[in-house]
């Protein structure tokens, strides 16, 4: 399924739905933030996605990575949350999602590098590299924010 992104965007369709969701910014020893190239835009972004009913929002965190990635993460700070209304993303099947995504840092436990069908290509970036690489400044945003520092949540 494609998915295109508008952030204020006046020609923009309209939302018809919210989805909590979530990103995941794990480093490795090396500091190399984990990314992949995701099949539904063409672009790279940080793993992560969509809440689902019976699950915590941490468990939303280590699945998400899980299936995108291979890899086992252990949850350890909310880094930001992102709520801007002017944000949507337009699917090819008709839904147009308002953005309501929370930013997670976690830490590496295990596992093994392994595309799936979300994810073309997983791999680990200095940040330093990151402005070569095609990602939505959405993405960019949020992994700014987490490497920050910050003693509290960036809220947006």
């Amino acid at each position: 399924m494609g998915r295109i992104d508008y952030i204020d965007d006046p020609n923009a369709p309209e939302a018809n739905s919210v989805v909590p969701s979530v990103v995941a910014i794990v480093q490795d020893a090396a500091g190399r933030v984990l990314l992949i190239h995701k099949t539904d835009n063409n672009l790279w972004a940080l793993p992560g996605g969509g809440h689902e009913i019976g699950e915590s929002i941490v468990d939303t965190v280590v699945r998400e990575v899980k299936e995108e990635t291979g890899y086992d993460v252990e949850v350890v700070a909310l880094t930001g949350t992102y709520t801007n209304p002017r944000h949507v993303m337009a699917y090819d099947d008709g839904e147009v999602r308002q953005q309501f995504s929370l930013a997670f840092r976690a830490r590496l436990t295990g596992g093994s590098a392994r595309t799936s069908s979300e994810s073309s290509e997983v791999v680990w970036s200095d940040p330093s590299d990151l402005d070569d690489l095609d990602m939505h400044p959405s993405m960019r945003l949020r992994i700014e924010h987490a490497l920050e520092g910050r003693e509290t949540p960036a809220l947006g």
